[in-house]
């Protein structure tokens, strides 16, 4: 490949961070169009390792961490606080216009303890015991603003208003460990669709001519996609729903349905469905693409896309409930502020 050629990706710091893309999409096309042209140059000219049965070789340890945000013009403290970026229109940008919007990325998740940062809660995160990302994700040669592709807006399109949604939603309880997240109660964190996280977060990717297992390294959550297969009987709900998958020339095509009611992905409920892609690009990254639908929570199908790269790994033990002292020390702080209360 020439100079000439473009970076598809910059982001993280394990694995490369400079891959080489042959051709040029033009940025002004919707992400789906755009994306529509890649993939057909891709699978024409894509020669990496493959598999003894011809499939490409996807297997190995992946990083998705990016600073691209899942939706454009958001990002989230670790309370949940929606916090508004610089504003901007479009899905990419260039380098010059993408670092105020990285910067900002930054000051909510990387703060340090006790800076009266905006994500600063408790001051357990930052640079000194997390590996955060370094960049927005790069496709193409442009940097990403989104992880959502589309809409064209690159917000998810809920058929309820924000404010009808907050007004929905449960009010927060303390009363038992059954109350709380599921993340909270080292349960359940990653599943279909895969979302990017500003941190490091690892993924090992297994095949076989009939299956292809993921597995994340957070909580060890166990993915097992069998190819050919056909989903089960819709009375069997599971966390992580019921995939299978079939290959698309060199592409892994996955469709997920079969969720349980208490996953809830973005406020999706069971009827959640989900058609992943994952394109191989070379042997160090692969495209990610995932469309959502719900009808009872979306007004339509929804796309987010980015990349992976390879890491070198190992993945490492998360031993989730056995440093799990957060769960026990919310609920007793419940029972003293309701103790306080009482004597007011």
């Amino acid at each position: 490949m020439c100079g000439a050629q473009r970076s598809l990706l910059d982001q993280g710091s394990r694995g490369p961070s400079r891959i080489r893309w042959p051709y040029m999409v033009n940025r002004r096309l919707p992400g789906s169009i755009g994306f529509f042209f890649a993939a057909a140059a891709l699978a024409q000219s894509w020669t990496g390792p493959r598999t003894p049965d011809g499939r490409p070789d996807l297997q190995g340890i992946w990083n998705n961490s990016t600073l691209t945000p899942l939706e454009r013009g958001i990002a989230y403290a670790f309370d949940g606080k929606r916090i508004s970026l610089p504003p901007v229109s479009t899905l990419t940008v260039a380098d010059s216009e993408a670092r105020a919007y990285e910067q900002r990325v930054r000051t909510v998740a990387n703060f340090k303890r006790g800076d009266g940062g905006e994500g600063d809660l408790s001051g357990e995160w930052n640079a000194e015991f997390i590996e955060f990302a370094q960049a927005l994700a790069r496709v193409n040669g442009w940097k990403r603003t989104s992880l959502i592709v589309d809409p064209d807006d690159g917000r998810i399109p809920y058929i309820a208003t924000q404010e009808q949604r907050e007004k929905s939603r449960a009010p927060e309880r303390f009363d038992s460990a059954k109350d709380r997240d599921l993340d909270e109660r080292c349960l359940h964190i990653i599943g279909a669709p895969i979302l990017a996280n500003v941190v490091y977060r690892g993924f090992q990717i297994v095949q076989t001519p009939s299956h292809v297992m993921i597995m994340a390294e957070l909580l060890h959550e166990v993915r097992i996609v069998r190819i050919g297969g056909r989903h089960m009987s819709a009375d069997v709900r599971q966390w992580m729903g019921d995939s299978i998958g079939r290959w698309e020339g060199d592409t892994l095509v996955v469709d997920t349905t079969n969720f349980n009611t208490q996953t809830k992905f973005m406020g999706a409920s069971e009827n959640l469905h989900v058609v992943e892609r994952f394109m191989p690009i070379d042997s160090n990254t692969f495209l990610y693409r995932a469309t959502i639908e719900d009808p009872s929570v979306f007004s339509k199908p929804w796309v987010i896309e980015y990349p992976f790269s390879r890491a070198p790994g190992p993945i490492y033990e998360f031993a989730c409930h056995e440093g799990n002292y957060a769960l026990p020390a919310i609920l007793q702080g419940a029972r003293k502020s309701e103790t306080g209360n009482a004597k007011q």
